[in-house]
């Protein structure tokens, strides 16, 4: 599926969020149009509106990112895996109007009716759940830790993967993730680190698989860490579709543009045909059909 020096198989962006009130389907237009063939369609929690209260208000807000699923499918017929999961942004928003106790009740159930989607076949990943991304008190901090790990439990005894939201600290996160992984009996290659830094190899990751942010420098970063990789990764742009932030993070061109620099920095650099043809077929087939049973 490499001809010349260009990717033509499948291309899979891992982590993209959809907004009816923006772009929407011709976000996933100009996706088509650049190459890419499917979508990992995360779900988006409505920050800029009145977050859920009850169960009953996440039911309804997975319906609208299910809908949205049939909805690019049908019309634009990509392949569309749904990653359903209540953020770690919403958990700690919600601690100061419903309390420490309810709000992280709330947040279980939430990947409770996740899991229930999951089983049914209607969704195919746990996420993006995990921590907050900023500075939290202690207390706040050491009880979103207590969560993510019950909830990396629940997930290794559903069997199901998990796409982690977390902070950028490099190094020292993987690490600490990889040790909840153990805790949790989550099998690594099941946690996947979204919005990841394009370091790939071994001593980077701890192991922990990862879907990489691929922005300015991803490729040359990528290039040299990809030999010494000892976990599957894929690609991800976190296309935010939001109204208010036009463009962010990442436009939904971006995965199959980086996936044509990236083969011929590969090739470049020294890589075979082989090697660069079995690389690609990992990232946008092998590995994803393995996690979520696209």
């Amino acid at each position: 599926m490499l001809e010349g020096r260009v990717w033509k198989g499948p291309i899979l962006d891992q982590h993209m969020h959809l907004d009816r009130e923006n772009r929407f389907l011709k976000a996933i237009s100009d996706f088509v149009q650049s190459g890419g063939t499917g979508i990992m369609l995360v779900h988006k929690p409505g920050f800029s509106g009145a977050l859920p209260t009850d169960i009953d208000g996440y039911r309804f807000a997975y319906s609208e990112t299910l809908g949205m699923a049939n909805e690019v499918r049908d019309t634009h017929g990509v392949d569309v895996g749904v990653v359903l999961g209540p953020h770690p942004v919403a958990w700690e928003h919600q601690i100061e109007p419903l309390g420490l106790e309810r709000s992280t009740e709330l947040h279980i159930e939430a990947v409770g009716l996740a899991l229930d989607h999951i089983e049914a076949g209607e969704a195919n990943c746990l996420g993006e759940v995990g921590r907050p991304h900023y500075p939290v008190d202690e207390m706040t901090w050491t009880a979103a830790n207590d969560l993510l790990l019950e909830i990396m439990s629940m997930a290794s005894g559903a069997g199901v993967a998990i796409q982690l939201h977390v902070e950028d600290n490099g190094e020292k996160t993987c690490r600490e993730l990889s040790e909840l992984c153990g805790k949790a009996g989550l099998p690594l290659n099941q946690a996947v680190r979204h919005y990841a830094p394009p370091d790939v190899s071994a001593g980077f990751t701890h192991g922990l698989s990862a879907t990489v942010s691929v922005g300015k420098g991803s490729v040359e970063a990528l290039t040299g860490s990809a030999r010494s990789a000892c976990a599957p990764w894929g690609m991800e742009t976190d296309y935010l579709d939001d109204p208010r932030r036009p463009g962010a993070v990442l436009g939904p061109k971006t995965v199959p543009r980086r996936t044509r620099e990236l083969c011929d920095s590969l090739l470049s650099d020294g890589w075979d045909r082989d090697e660069v043809t079995n690389l690609m077929t990992n990232i946008h087939i092998d590995w994803p059909k393995a996690l979520y049973d696209l």
